[in-house]
């Protein structure tokens, strides 16, 4: 293979197979590795089975040159991604008194007996490079053979993480040594779907470098750009062209960059504008006072909200007439209208927000439909009410909506 990396990650563990556990990892470690230039090909995951984990080792092999796995070097006997690595690559398990040392003395600063079992851990594949482990009993290894870089790491996340930052990716710098830089910058979009971006970006998503690739968004639209170059600050340069052109085209309905999300862009402006936000929630159940509040400081600016999933609540907190009530019904355009002033009055914020809707399965009729939603935005001035009309499932309806609540609201401030 050329002289550039072309990494494949395999999770080892059943539970992953079974949806006990996500494999977080396969996401940190791509992304630590593309922070250094360095390319993710393939992810994978095998269950706690030696003949099955080899197969993966023979297919890893035929296509890439570093192979990083995860898991299955504990004690017990379904911990086994040693053995198949060294069944594959026709290598003897033999005992490092250095990995045997280190298991004694991290039992012994804990007051207890290393345990028989771990005594497996202290087995190492034949010609192999011992990878530290300062947080556990499981050492890692590296091994090269068949011209393929084999990396064996822990699978607990506070073992694995500082193994592979400390040991694997300057291993990988080191013989990787002509890496390019490899930059991505994602754009935030929100009030525009994806098909109509996609029909007006097919010029830019033909590129070879940069490219420009559109990600999944539950209620929103990312664009990826990611370029490659010799040097950092040149694959910005590449970029920068391109998110211009995008922001041309889409201006109006960008609104953040990389880790911005809708919550924490509300959050930065109100706190730039240094105004105030209360909501009043109904279909929602508090899901966009949670998402609000998940953002550090948001104390500064979120003074509250109310959960008015009855009309009693609608009525005795949120000033709400009965007879707006009886005449347009709680899911209705007036509703969301008088719970957003209602609540922004009651805590006296710079904005208030008032949703109601069927989120649905059930609950809809022939006029007002599962997935109908009114969201209301208000401030001194004026108030705005959005009719939205979904057809998604229940927790995607709550969500959405909470979303282009977020993003109504931005288009108040603006």
């Amino acid at each position: 293979m050329a002289n550039r990396c072309q990494a494949e990650l395999i999770a080892v563990g059943s539970e992953i197979l079974l949806g006990q556990i996500n494999n977080s990892h396969a996401q940190f470690i791509s992304n630590e590795l593309a922070k250094n230039g360095l390319y993710v090909y393939h992810h994978g995951a095998v269950g706690d089975n030696e003949a099955r984990i080899r197969t993966a080792f023979e297919i890893a092999s035929r296509r890439s040159n570093v192979v990083i796995v995860t898991g299955g070097l504990g004690p017990t006997v379904d911990d086994l991604t040693k053995e198949a690595l060294a069944a594959f690559l026709n290598r003897p398990l033999v005992l490092s008194e250095a990995a045997l040392e280190h298991l004694m003395q991290y039992f012994a600063g804990r007051q207890r007996q290393m345990p028989e079992e771990n005594r497996k851990q202290a087995y190492c594949i034949e010609g192999g490079e011992l990878i530290p482990n300062e947080n556990g009993t499981a050492p890692g290894q590296y091994i090269y053979d068949k011209g393929v870089h084999f990396f064996l790491l822990p699978g607990p996340p506070l073992e694995m993480r500082p193994m592979l930052r400390n040991f694997v990716l300057p291993r990988l710098t080191e013989i990787f040594g002509d890496r390019q830089a490899l930059i991505s910058r994602v754009l935030h979009f929100c009030g525009i779907g994806e098909s109509d971006v996609d029909q007006q970006i097919q010029d830019l998503t033909a590129g070879e470098n940069p490219t420009v690739a559109p990600l999944a968004g539950e209620g929103e639209m990312l664009l990826r750009i990611t370029a490659t170059a010799d040097s950092e600050a040149s694959a910005r340069a590449k970029i920068a062209p391109v998110e211009a052109e995008l922001r041309r085209r889409f201006g109006p309905y960008l609104y953040g960059v990389d880790d911005d999300t809708l919550p924490s862009v509300v959050g930065r402006r109100l706190t730039e504008r240094q105004e105030t936000l209360s909501v009043a929630e109904s279909c929602t159940g508090g899901l966009l006072a949670s998402m609000l509040t998940d953002i550090p400081g948001s104390s500064g600016y979120f003074l509250g909200g109310v959960v008015a999933y009855d009309n009693r609540v609608k009525q005795g907190l949120l000033d709400v007439p009965a007879d707006v009530l009886e005449r347009d019904g709680a899911v209705s355009e007036a509703t969301a209208r008088l719970m957003a002033e209602g609540v922004r009055r009651r805590l006296s914020t710079t904005y208030g927000i008032g949703i109601t809707g069927i989120a649905g399965p059930g609950g809809g009729t022939k006029d007002k439909p599962v997935g109908l939603v009114y969201v209301g935005v208000a401030n001194e001035h004026q108030t705005q009410v959005y009719r939205l009309q979904y057809r998604v499932s229940r927790a995607q309806v709550r969500l959405r909506t909470c979303k282009q609540a977020l993003w109504r609201l931005l288009g108040m401030m603006d």
